[in-house]
């Protein structure tokens, strides 16, 4: 099968491809004819050798998948060969066949693409894990969700209105500015020309923050938040080490926590799955909540999809499919 390749000698060097042995499934899992697969920031970090896989899982790039059943594993009996499937995966999305633990395994609705598909595991998940169970988000509390026009941001900020939150969010350009404002953002700050803590502030404080920078936000986070406020750390854009203020943090009696997914044991991600599917299934079906695919790109061309999203040229998310057509225009909700 074909697979994108890393050097890791050179990680600077283009994405190219290369054939690899087939995957063979092992008693709890499905192999998956790849028909389109997320781009994820982890995804970019990996190839710099700064997110490596955890043990004994592919080093091959991508953590969300959506395709065609090939084979199943002997303790598989709720997936048949021809099935159309999407999942979160530890690695190996970047092919054309890819294993996925069928406990992680969702069916395509016959009206969702596989584009579709493949944009939502990352997204949602994340969004839905950190808002609502690290972060203990309630109805008709606030919420600061930096980065709004990424792809786990708009995942976010749209959860957040749905669940009739007080949205502010911090993202660059006007247009991102604008698909923010279309997902249910009721403040939408422009962080390169204004203080997100002064506006923020202003407002009275928001009662959790999803973060995705890190060292260089921590103290204006901390600043933003009201008292009893909650912090969620999920990416170190900005750095990893930075100045706490411990006396703020006893003060307003603030909570800091973060998490990452793809570390977490097989068992947890199950949990993750469960979480996000009781919670949004509804929405799901509804179309209410649903992934904003910006771009496709084909396999081939994994290398221009990694500089779109490096150059921030993107809001929602990038995926990349077989079809060896030239990239996609900025594709509508529902590819």
């Amino acid at each position: 099968m074909n697979v994108v390749f890393v050097n890791p000698d050179h990680p600077e060097q283009p994405l190219t491809l290369t054939e690899q042995p087939d995957p063979r499934p092992g008693p709890t899992q499905i192999v998956v004819d790849v028909k389109a697969a997320g781009v994820n920031r982890a995804d970019l970090l990996q190839r710099r050798g700064l997110y490596p896989p955890p043990p004994d899982e592919s080093d091959i790039l991508g953590l969300e998948i959506a395709g065609d059943v090939l084979a199943v594993g002997e303790k598989v009996h709720d997936f048949r060969i021809g099935e159309r499937v999407f999942g979160l995966v530890a690695g190996g999305g970047y092919a054309e066949q890819c294993l996925l633990d069928h406990r992680l395994a969702h069916r395509i609705p016959d009206d969702r693409s596989y584009v579709w598909a493949a944009a939502l595991c990352e997204i949602g998940y994340t969004a839905n894990e950190n808002l609502f169970h690290h972060g203990r988000l309630q109805t008709g509390e606030s919420v600061l969700i930096h980065a709004g026009a990424s792809g786990v941001g708009s995942a976010a900020v749209r959860m957040a209105a749905l669940r009739d939150c007080r949205v502010l969010t911090t993202t660059s350009t006007e247009t991102k500015q604008a698909f923010c404002r279309t997902l249910g953002a009721e403040t939408v700050i422009p962080y390169k020309t204004r203080s997100f803590v002064e506006v923020v502030r202003a407002a009275g404080g928001v009662d959790v923050i999803l973060d995705f920078v890190g060292a260089a936000y921590l103290s204006d986070n901390l600043k933003s938040l009201k008292q009893g406020g909650r912090l969620v750390v999920v990416g170190l854009l900005g750095g990893r080490k930075g100045e706490l203020d411990l006396s703020l943090v006893l003060r307003k009696n603030l909570s800091i926590t973060g998490s990452v997914l793809r570390a977490r044991t097989l068992a947890e991600k199950i949990a993750v799955k469960g979480r996000f599917c009781a919670g949004w299934q509804e929405a799901i079906d509804n179309d209410d909540f649903r992934p904003h695919v910006f771009q496709t790109f084909p396999l081939s061309q994994a290398e221009a999809a990694h500089a779109c999203m490096r150059d921030n040229q993107h809001h929602g998310k990038i995926v990349l499919t077989r079809d060896e057509s030239p990239p996609s225009p900025q594709a509508p909700d529902r590819n």
